[in-house]
């Protein structure tokens, strides 16, 4: 899967780390994430996660 223009730009700052790159972009687009409680820990990170896509 190809980065369209757009997610080029959206995610140039993680693109041009070299520990990350365009291959790790992708597999961050397509990761998935389990949380499990939303309690004192779960709650803020859902709303992390969810903000950043």
């Amino acid at each position: 899967m190809a980065l369209t223009d757009e997610q080029i730009e959206r995610y140039s700052r993680h693109i041009i780390l070299k520990e990350v790159g365009a291959k790790g972009q992708r597999k961050l687009l397509n990761a998935k994430v389990l949380i499990i409680g939303a309690g004192g820990l779960g709650a803020p990170a859902a709303m992390y996660l969810a903000a950043a896509g």
